[in-house]
């Protein structure tokens, strides 16, 4: 009994002990903290390759207005389309920069009675209407599409 009481006092290796599961509680928590960093990494990149995409996308919005054989006299044929930027291949892709694409299509919807407020005498005037597509493309294969409609008015 005393053999047995005697060990249950004896406070050797407990030091030990305790730095090993401090120590692993540790390593958890590093290891924790990597793997969580590691994913913030990867959805900040994604975020930002997205963001490229998305303003390849709007830069096709601006390259319409400055052409205006897209949306002029010859795109009036309802439901068809013109691709932008080579009217020949739609797959083609106007480059921005190194890893900053974009391309889209006009399509001509037919016409209307020119808008309220517009300014233009209905009956003499007619608002021809037109949807854009445009793409976007930017690293790792990251795409981004915006669509808009507007008119012209013509005769």
């Amino acid at each position: 009994m005393k053999w047995l009481n005697r060990c249950l006092r004896n406070e050797n290796g407990m030091i030990l002990g305790i730095t090993i599961l401090i120590l692993g509680i540790f390593t958890i928590l590093g290891i924790s903290a990597t793997i969580f960093s590691t994913t913030e990494m990867q959805v900040a990149s994604n975020e930002q390759f997205h963001k490229i995409a998305f303003y390849g996308a709007e830069a096709a919005r601006g390259y319409v207005p400055q052409n205006v054989d897209l949306y002029g006299a010859g795109n009036i044929i309802e439901n068809a389309g013109v691709s932008f930027p080579n009217t020949g291949d739609a797959s083609e892709k106007q480059p921005l920069s190194s890893n900053q694409l974009f391309n889209g299509n006009v399509q001509y919807n037919g016409d209307s009675a020119p808008p309220r407020g517009s300014g233009y005498e209905v009956g003499t005037f007619n608002a021809h209407n037109y949807q854009m597509t445009c793409n976007g493309y930017g690293p790792r294969n990251s795409q981004s599409q915006t669509e808009a409609g507007f008119y012209r008015i013509g005769f």
